[in-house]
C-alpha cells in the first residue's frame, strides 16, 4: 500500500470517528421551532390560597370539571378532606387550612415559587424536542403545580403532569427539616432540591406514557429499559448537567463514574444480568439511601445510572434517531457497551 493510499485510508477513519461522535451531538441539538406543541400551566396552590372562601366552592367546582383526575387527588388523596363535592368538604377545608403547619408550609412554597413560569417554559421546550423526534408520542396538555402535601413530587394523568411543589423547596429549608425523621428519611430530604424540578417533570412523563419500564425483563434489560427514559429526558433538556439528570449531588456523581467499572464487574461475577429479579431490580433501580449489597457510600440507583451510561454509549457510536433507540433491543446495545479507562 502506497503512503498516499495510507494517508487517504487514514482521513477516511478519522471523518467517520468524527461522524461517530457528533451523532449524539446531533441528536441533542434540537430545532424546537419545528414544533407547534405548547404546555399550558395552572398554578393550583396559588388558585386555590388567593379565592375568597366564598367563591371556593364555585372555583373548584370548575377545576374539577377540567382537571378531575389532579383535584380528587389533591384533596381525596393528598389532604384528605374529601372532594369538593362531599357535604363534609367545607368544614373539612377549614380545619385543614387552618394546620399551622400547613400555613408555614404554604408560605414558603409562595416565597420559593411566586411565578413558575420559567419552569413551565424549560418543561414546554423539553416536550417540544421531544415531538421534534417523536411525533406520535403522547405528550402532557396541562402542567399544575399544586401543594400536594408530601404526597408525591410528580403525578401523571392522561393529560397532566401535577407538580407537588413542596417536594422541591430545598433541603435546608425549614419546614423540610422539620418532616418526621421516621417517615421522611434524611435522604428523602437531601433529594428535596429545586434543581431536579424540571428534569422530573419530563422524567415522569416518559416513563408513564412514551418509555414505561417493562414487566418481565431480565435485570439487564430493565437496566437498559431505565437507560431509554433518561436519555429521552436527556434528549428533551440537553443544557442540564449529567449530575441532574440522574438526580446525583455532585460526590455521587462523582462516586458513579469512577466505580462504573467496578459495578458492571460485580453484576458479571455474581451472574446477575440476565436473570429476572424483581428484588435485584428494586435495589439497582428504586431510591434508598444507597445501592442494596453496594458499599453504603456510593448512591442510590446504580442500575439506573448503569443503563443510562450504556445507552449513552450506543448512541455516541452510532446515527440512531430516538424512535429508533425505543424499538432497538436491549442485547443489540449492550453488545456496544465499553467503559470508558
Amino acid at each position: 500500500m502506497n503512503y498516499t493510499r495510507k494517508i487517504g485510508l487514514l482521513l477516511l477513519l478519522s471523518q467517520a470517528l468524527l461522524i461517530m461522535q457528533s451523532c449524539s451531538d446531533d441528536l441533542l441539538d434540537t430545532d424546537i421551532s419545528k414544533s407547534n406543541y405548547q404546555l399550558k400551566s395552572v398554578h393550583l396552590d396559588s388558585i386555590i390560597k388567593h379565592t375568597p372562601d366564598a367563591q371556593l366552592g364555585a372555583e373548584l367546582f370548575d377545576l374539577s370539571q377540567k382537571f378531575p383526575e389532579i383535584v380528587d387527588y389533591q384533596f381525596y388523596y393528598c389532604y384528605k378532606t374529601g372532594l369538593p363535592k362531599d357535604t363534609v368538604f367545607q368544614a373539612n377545608w377549614i380545619e385543614f387550612t387552618h394546620n399551622p403547619y400547613y400555613k408555614r408550609l404554604s408560605k414558603r412554597i409562595d416565597e420559593r415559587f411566586p411565578d413558575t413560569e420559567h419552569s413551565r417554559k424549560i418543561i414546554e421546550d423539553g416536550f417540544k424536542r421531544i415531538h421534534v423526534h417523536l411525533p406520535d408520542a403522547k405528550l402532557p396538555k396541562t402542567i399544575l403545580f399544586m401543594n400536594s402535601f408530601f404526597s408525591s413530587s410528580m403525578y401523571c394523568t392522561e393529560n397532566e403532569i401535577g407538580v407537588g411543589l413542596e417536594r422541591y423547596l430545598g433541603a435546608k429549608t425549614d419546614v423540610i427539616k422539620e418532616l418526621p425523621g421516621d417517615v421522611f428519611y434524611e435522604w428523602i430530604k437531601e433529594a428535596m432540591e429545586p434543581e431536579y424540578l424540571e428534569r422530573d417533570a419530563v422524567c415522569a412523563w416518559v416513563l408513564t406514557h412514551i418509555c414505561e419500564p417493562g414487566k418481565d425483563m431480565n435485570n439487564i434489560e430493565a437496566i437498559i429499559q431505565w437507560g431509554k427514559i433518561l436519555y429521552i429526558t436527556k434528549a428533551a433538556l440537553p443544557e442540564q448537567e449529567e449530575r441532574i439528570l440522574l438526580r446525583y449531588p455532585a460526590t455521587d456523581y462523582t462516586w458513579a463514574i469512577k466505580n462504573e467499572r467496578a459495578f458492571w464487574e460485580y453484576l458479571v461475577k455474581h451472574n446477575m444480568l440476565f436473570v429476572k429479579s424483581e428484588t435485584d431490580q428494586a435495589a439497582f433501580l428504586q431510591e434508598a439511601p444507597f445501592t442494596s449489597g453496594l458499599p453504603q457510600k456510593g448512591p442510590d440507583r446504580l442500575g439506573q445510572f448503569l443503563g443510562y451510561r450504556i445507552v449513552a454509549s450506543y448512541m455516541e457510536q452510532y446515527d440512531v434517531t430516538l424512535q429508533q433507540l425505543l424499538d432497538k433491543p436491549y442485547n443489540e446495545i449492550l453488545a456496544e457497551y465499553e467503559i470508558d479507562d
